[in-house]
């Protein structure tokens, strides 16, 4: 299992982007979470495997019909502050 944080910019709060993003990462069986910024942009961090992870990058790319995304900024990580079978919505940070 490999972990990917997520940093996304552009017309992301207010459009669903939070609860469209978990139900994809659900359905791609991703663990992890995903909040809104106090700065206007949608942070995620999630753990499954390589191909899982591509998908909800190029996914996290286009967002919800509502949503302009203007940059995703991809990292891996070691972090293991992921529930595995849990993904989550977070509160603002």
């Amino acid at each position: 299992m490999m972990t990917r944080h997520l940093h996304i910019s552009g017309l992301v709060q207010g459009v669903g982007y939070r609860a469209s993003f978990a139900a994809q990462a659900r359905a791609l069986h991703l663990s992890g979470w995903v909040r809104n910024r106090r700065d206007g942009t949608v942070e995620a961090l999630v753990a499954g495997e390589l191909a899982q992870l591509d998908a909800i990058t190029e996914w996290a790319r286009r967002g919800p019909p509502a949503a302009r995304v203007d940059t995703v900024v991809a990292t891996a990580t070691d972090d293991a502050a992921v529930d595995a079978g849990s993904f989550k919505i977070l509160p603002t940070a």
